[in-house]
């Protein structure tokens, strides 16, 4: 399955003409992606920090990394 869907409903359904099938996949192909990059580059798979104030600054420093790293790509893309 691409994409979740309720319960009973085909995905002809959920998406009735093939362009949308298409974008909601890529979109979630793209989501996917991201957690990837972020578990792979900046070690996501397992929080070292305590408690759920340290996992939610572990996860929003991760996150802004990624983010900075993102922006970088770009900005040396385009000199």
């Amino acid at each position: 399955m691409v994409f979740s869907k309720r319960r009973g409903l085909a995905v002809l359904d959920m998406a009735k003409s093939n362009w949308v099938y298409k974008k909601l996949k890529n979109f979630r192909a793209g989501i996917e992606a991201n957690i990837s990059a972020l578990k792979r580059r900046f070690g996501l798979s397992r929080c070292t920090w305590t408690g759920w104030r340290g996992f939610r600054r572990y996860v929003w420093s991760n996150v802004v990394s990624y983010n900075l790293l993102v922006l970088a790509r770009i900005e040396l893309a385009q000199a």
